[in-house]
């Protein structure tokens, strides 16, 4: 359990101070005094001062903050603070804080392919994995054999590999290989996934770790397919083609307590994803968030003058009460879905 509170805490900090670290730099680049920048809420553990701003690291990791000058709409408006910079450096330093989250997935899965799992070498076809009592396993192909043709089409990449064994799923295909300098000759039945329809036989390219752009280019790729994973998975939530499961901080934990046992690639895979959703969150147009903040700036760049302050402040006063509710609801749900009532 200690290390579930760690590895929590851990979690939690990082996705906030990276957030908060968004909104730092750019309103340090856009000349936007920082009053203090805050990680975590409540009693202070450290506390600093430094060039005029206050740093603190506070008991509950839930959350965090960057105080502006002037960052209130009913703020006096001076020089240095938010208020008096353009439309455009505003809007810049409210998005940069759920883009620090996209950068901090980019990073944690590059690291996994950095220095856990490698990145696959997809232009060869030596198997480098193969599953354990799975239709290869079984046919009797094994780790360091060369693919040279499947079905009598040539293969010369993993790319060719994946066409012709997904291209014929539930059925016998004829593969001929290189094994110590042997070409040798398997029949291996296909297995047929149910979600795509398409032909496994449980293989996978060979891994190479300490590639710096592979594993970069792996680490934005994978955080541009679960961005688009997460809109999707939204739109049928909304339009009621999958069941609405929201986890708060009660479910995540219970998360972090059985992913902390399996290893710290899968640690950093869900860190990396928590904080794709939280820059997607906080994108929406949610009162209180940073969406809803970019939503009034545009309005006043387009009306050419801002929102009353009063109107503004009470509708993110709405928001954020709701929030506090919903976190409340989702929190409870997760506790009598976990059964630790």
């Amino acid at each position: 359990m200690v290390n579930t509170i760690i590895a929590s805490v851990v979690l939690f900090g990082l996705l906030i101070f990276a957030h908060e670290l968004g909104h730092f730099i750019a309103a340090r680049r856009a000349g936007i005094h920082v009053i203090e920048f805050a990680i975590g809420f409540g009693p202070k553990l450290l506390a600093g001062e430094r060039n005029g701003t206050r740093y603190s690291l506070r008991a509950f990791p839930l959350g965090g903050f960057c105080r502006m000058l002037g960052e209130e709409p009913d703020e006096i408006v001076e020089d240095g603070s938010f208020q008096s910079k353009p439309i455009l450096s505003r809007i810049g330093v409210i998005a940069a804080g759920p883009l620090m989250n996209f950068i901090l997935a980019i990073l944690l899965f590059f690291l996994i392919f950095f220095f856990i799992t490698g990145v696959p070498l997809t232009g060869s076809t030596v198997i480098g994995l193969v599953t354990p009592e799975g239709p290869a396993d079984r046919a009797g192909l094994q780790q360091g054999d060369a693919l040279v043709s499947i079905n009598g089409v040539k293969v010369e990449d993993w790319s060719g590999v994946v066409t012709q064994i997904n291209a014929h799923p539930a059925q016998e295909i004829s593969i001929v290989f290189e094994r110590s300098g042997e070409l040798r000759q398997l029949t291996v039945p296909t297995i047929k996934d149910e979600q795509t329809g398409r032909g496994l036989i449980g293989i996978a390219p060979q891994q190479k770790k300490f590639s710096f752009f592979s594993s970069l280019y792996f680490g934005f790729t994978n955080t541009i397919g679960f961005i688009k994973l997460i809109f999707v998975s939204l739109w049928q939530m909304l339009t009621g083609q999958i069941p609405a499961d929201v986890a708060g901080p009660v479910g995540i934990v219970m998360v972090v307590n059985q992913v902390v046992k399996s290893g710290i690639e899968n640690f950093f895979s869900l860190a990396a994803i928590i904080s794709i959703n939280l820059g997607i969150i906080n994108l929406l147009p949610i009162p209180a968030l940073d969406g809803s903040r970019l939503v009034f700036l545009t309005l006043e760049g387009i009306r050419g003058k801002p929102v009353d302050p009063q109107k503004e402040g009470f509708i993110h006063f709405v928001g954020f009460t709701i929030l506090i509710l919903l976190m409340i609801l989702i929190a409870y749900q997760d506790i009598t879905r976990l059964n630790l009532l």
